[in-house]
């Protein structure tokens, strides 16, 4: 595999992530809290990433068409930081429609919509 894939979509209470190594292989799974994001997580998170698995980072950004979605205003102000580097390359993508939410019991819960998401967005 030549780049890590990720898939980070926001939520209103909290942000789910995926990374994978090429489209099917697990590599983190994680559910992290909106409540104060700092402005340089999301850049820092896909250096972490990149550095710790000595491969750039592909990643998409799944975000709604309306401001707020952070439910603590635009997310504009807080993604503002995110230029890329030679460690990764981040896109903006729009967030495909919700389905009626499951509670599994096992682990952090669904991810099948961000590896839908990493499969038709990353892989291009």
């Amino acid at each position: 595999m030549d780049s890590i894939w990720m898939a980070i979509s926001p939520g209103a209470l909290e942000t789910r992530i995926l990374a994978t190594m090429g489209p099917h292989v697990p590599l983190l799974k994680a559910r992290f809290s909106n409540r104060h994001p700092h402005r340089r997580a999301i850049p820092t998170l896909l250096e972490a990433v990149a550095l710790w698995q000595a491969m750039p980072v592909r990643a998409v950004l799944a975000v709604d068409d309306e401001p707020g979605l952070l439910g603590t205003g635009s997310h504009d102000s807080w993604l503002e930081d995110i230029d890329g580097s030679p460690l990764y390359t981040l896109s903006w993508v729009p967030r495909s429609r919700k389905r009626k939410r499951r509670h599994d019991l096992g682990g952090v819960g669904e991810f099948r919509d961000l590896e839908r998401l990493l499969v038709t967005e990353v892989a291009r």
